[in-house]
């Protein structure tokens, strides 16, 4: 294996189970960055050398690259070095909340963080051993691991599982929105198939004997000319409307609408505004006045528009015929700047049955559900002298104003759905599906995850502030066990009874003076002795030590010197 080959396997080692980008790498690089900056700071507030500087920028580096590989003993080592390594204290924080998402169990989480907390503090013991204070540094060294490491471990893990939830969730949801709407198709098309099944059976075959009757009197010798255009005039619209019929159970039956034929003689007129002239020339041909006019520059409209106009002359027409026998009807055809506008208008009726015909009352409401399904409209209403105008406004080419609407409905019918309506009493308070639906697009549980990360990693802060101020005042409470004044130490002689010396003094039992004793001058053999700070006498670096030594139940020396901190 060449070089290339072995530092092409080692970066794929390097990298480990998760992807590695350009940005990953340069985030990496500034969070390294950054730490080796505030580290530097520390390193001179420690008076560090040069040395320990870089060894401390080396092992930030190492420890943020490699954290992903290996979670648990970049986090042991990072921990240990800290104790020796002031500058290399701070990546603890990364490398917790690295481990806390990456470390699987939480047997081997908690083992991990145990470790780690062991290497920490005892590492910290060995290096303070000789100065004393253990207890102290044990206690202080524990707080700083748990702030440090394990708050910012379990913010992550949090993190991590939410984010995981939520990504389980919306799978979840998109599989459950797929079976629905299979399960609705499947639906739809058993009921279309109902309903074309049924217009085969029922209609087709009554258009199937008016065609043959229609037929049969067309060529009988009995009828005059006039009545025998008539007779044609049924006719051919019988067959047109069996050619009609079998597209309409098609499309119920596939779920596709066939494209609009082509006029050709015998056969069904083209569905669109080419087919306009076509029923306006049969309606003439039954004795109906219809005039149809045309203005502006003819512009090309969509499928489903151009269909749309012709159905609305259709319907128009038929509606006159039905309500307004022998009313003068107009189709007007305008092709505007943005749309197309049909307009049909008739007068008064002027015939004899105008109540006795049967009617459904959902053709203009069919209308103007079909306009508004490819973004138009539909306007009706009475004219002045009596008479009915049906006006339908369509554009030449958007998209279908239904599609979208329609599929919104079904998709947010499952995880979108609304109260609209004011909860009955009793009822079960609804779940608000809109939120989730927020929760779960995608990118926003991110950014959710991370603030939810940084407020508890404020609310750490807050609870160390807290445990460290605590402590303070601990120590402060405890100060006037462990001080006493110049004038205390001459007062005691060489000679006196211990339990007299120690009658005056106080009790001295604080991690504050724990070690001191050890810190001065070789005390006498075979005695023990109690170490008490001056009042007053100690900064910010070192303290006064007052000193106690006792043997066979006397004092047999007392030694006051200076102990650096």
């Amino acid at each position: 294996m060449d070089v290339t080959a072995r530092m092409r396997a080692g970066l794929d080692w390097l990298r480990g189970p998760e992807p590695w980008t350009v940005r990953t790498l340069a985030v990496d690089l500034v969070l390294v960055a950054v730490l080796v900056l505030l580290g530097l700071g520390v390193e001179e507030l420690d008076n560090g050398s040069s040395s320990r500087m870089v060894s401390g920028a080396v092992a930030v580096l190492v420890l943020t690259l490699l954290r992903r590989r290996l979670p648990v003993l970049t986090l042991v080592v990072g921990s240990a070095l800290g104790a020796y390594l002031p500058g290399a204290f701070l990546v603890t924080i990364l490398l917790g909340w690295s481990a806390g998402r990456r470390v699987s169990g939480v047997v081997r989480a908690f083992g991990a963080f145990t470790v780690a907390l062991v290497a920490s503090v005892g590492f910290s013991v060995l290096k303070d051993w000789s100065q004393g204070r253990i207890v102290l540094v044990i206690v202080f060294g524990t707080l700083m691991f748990l702030a440090m490491t394990v708050m910012p471990a379990l913010a992550s893990r949090y993190w991590s599982q939410r984010r995981t939830l939520l990504r389980a969730l919306q799978e979840r949801n998109a599989q459950l929105m797929r079976e629905r709407a299979m399960v609705a198709g499947q639906a739809r098309l058993r009921e279309r198939q109902r309903i074309a099944q049924d217009m085969h059976d029922s209609l087709g075959h009554q258009l199937a004997l008016i065609s043959v009757h229609t037929g049969a009197l067309e060529v009988d010798p009995v009828l005059t000319e006039r009545q025998r255009e008539a007779v044609g005039v049924l006719r051919q619209a019988s067959v047109a409307a069996m050619h009609e019929l079998r597209e309409v159970v098609g499309i119920l039956r596939d779920g596709v609408e066939a494209p609009a034929a082509v006029e050709e003689s015998g056969g069904p007129a083209a569905r669109g505004v080419a087919g306009i002239a076509g029923i306006v020339e049969a309606a003439r041909g039954a004795g109906t006045d219809v005039r149809l006019t045309t203005s502006g520059r003819p512009r090309p409209l969509v499928a489903a528009c151009d269909h749309a106009a012709y159905r609305i002359t259709q319907e128009s027409l038929t509606n006159a015929y039905k309500h307004a026998p022998g009313a003068a009807i107009t189709v007007e055809l305008r092709y505007e700047d943005d749309s197309l506008v049909v307009e049909i208008a008739n007068g008064p009726a002027t015939g004899p049955g105008a109540g006795e015909v049967v009617s459904g009352g959902q053709g203009l409401t069919g209308l103007r559900e079909r306009a508004r399904l490819v973004g138009g409209m539909v306007h009706t209403a009475a004219t002045a002298d009596g008479g009915f105008r049906v006006a339908g406004v369509l554009p030449y080419g958007t998209e279908p104003a239904g599609a979208r609407e329609t599929g919104a409905e079904e998709v947010a019918d499952d995880f979108g759905q609304q109260l609209r309506a004011p909860l009955a009493k009793g009822a079960p308070v609804p779940v608000d599906w809109a939120a989730v639906d927020r929760e779960l697009t995608p990118g926003r549980s991110r950014t959710g995850g991370v603030a939810l990360g940084c407020g508890i990693a404020v609310a750490a802060l807050v609870v160390l502030v807290i445990v460290l101020g605590a402590a303070v005042a601990m120590l402060v409470g405890s100060a006037s066990d462990v001080t006493i004044s110049r004038a205390d130490f001459d007062a005691a002689r060489v000679g006196e009874p211990e339990d007299a010396v120690r009658g005056r003094l106080p009790s001295g039992g604080s991690v504050l003076t724990e070690g001191l004793e050890n810190k001065g001058p070789a005390a006498p053999e075979g005695s023990h002795c109690m170490a008490l700070l001056a009042a007053g006498n100690s900064d910010l670096t070192t303290d006064s030590v007052f000193r106690f030594c006792f043997k066979d139940g006397r004092l047999v020396e007392k030694q006051a010197y200076e102990v650096g901190q």
